[in-house]
């Protein structure tokens, strides 16, 4: 950091649930260094999100009156300051525009808005997800169906670079919910290992459940009866319910949002990436891949650029 072309300019923040991420940048947009810890949302609650900023910032070395850029639950009503959702449709840059400030800090601290989507027949917000929007790389022009799976797992549709709707499927936590406190946990047992794109059972259950077009809660307990009539292994039994519930998320957005989409722009990382793609592909959809944890670190440094923090491009 000693040379000009190296000089960090702002700081920019993924701060979730359990885990945090912080990136020094400098003027061009180059990451310089990295830090990343388990002090999320939950810990900064108890220890003060000012202490704990401070002491990573402290620790890569960043300048006292170097400025942050934060997205995700750090925004949030629990959060260290509630940044107004941006109502849908909205264009993209404006959302990264209009980044709350942190006020009493002696640094210009501010937080990207997540989005709420008001319709009376279909309510949903996301926070954290709009900033993997910015940094995905989508063509200014035409409509665009990005999928962003998770614990609560997002469907967006993007029209000439603006967030026209988006839904939710909590896929991740159905899948915890069931096979922790369900029938289902003693077909999955405690600890079942994670579930590869290649297993059989994965790929055979998605297609049932891309079949039916996406109606699980049928098939559920078939999973429970494999079991006890035909030996179902745990692993195996896991690999079924991830199979459906997948499935069951890409036929019941597809329905929704796929009309007129060429392809799908899946926004993933490691493990969970490889499910989708490969569920993705059974349902027949072409894939655009973007990795969630290149789209997060581009979208702040978009959003640094966009609230004046490093210049223009």
């Amino acid at each position: 950091m000693n040379s000009a072309s190296n000089v960090p300019s702002v700081a920019a923040v993924d701060w979730g649930t359990t885990r945090l991420r912080v990136w020094l940048v400098d003027e061009a947009g180059n990451v310089l260094a990295e830090r990343r810890g388990d002090d999320g949302l939950i810990t900064a609650q108890a220890a003060g999100f000012s202490t704990i900023l401070e002491g990573h910032l402290a620790a890569m070395g960043a300048p006292e009156a170097m400025p942050v850029i934060i997205c995700g639950m750090a925004g949030s009503r629990q959060g260290w300051l509630e940044a107004p959702y941006v109502s849908v449709p909205a264009p993209i840059g404006a959302i990264l525009a209009g980044a709350a400030r942190v006020p009493g800090q002696r640094r210009d601290i501010r937080i990207v808005p997540g989005l709420a989507q008001r319709r009376a027949d279909a309510p949903d917000v996301m926070r954290g997800e709009e900033t993997q929007l910015a940094g995905a790389g989508l063509p200014a022009k035409g409509r665009h169906l990005v999928c962003m799976p998770g614990t609560h797992s997002k469907w967006v549709l993007v029209e000439d670079g603006a967030v026209a709707g988006f839904g939710t499927w909590p896929t991740g936590e159905l899948f915890s919910v069931l096979a922790a406190h369900s029938i289902l946990r003693h077909s999955l047992g405690e600890q079942p290992k994670p579930v590869a794109p290649g297993n059989p059972f994965f790929q055979r259950w998605c297609e049932i459940a891309l079949a039916e077009g996406g109606d699980v809660t049928s098939r559920l307990f078939s999973i429970r009866a494999v079991g006890l009539l035909q030996d179902l292994k745990a692993d195996d039994a896991a690999a079924c319910l991830s199979g459906l519930l997948i499935g069951g998320e890409i036929a019941s957005a597809s329905r929704r949002y796929r009309k007129g989409a060429a392809s799908i722009v899946l926004i993933a990382s490691g493990g969970l990436g490889a499910l989708y793609t490969e569920a993705l592909g059974l349902a027949g959809l072409a894939v655009r891949a973007v990795d969630a944890d290149e789209a997060v670190r581009t979208g702040l440094i978009e959003a640094a650029r966009q609230n004046g923090m490093i210049a223009q491009t």
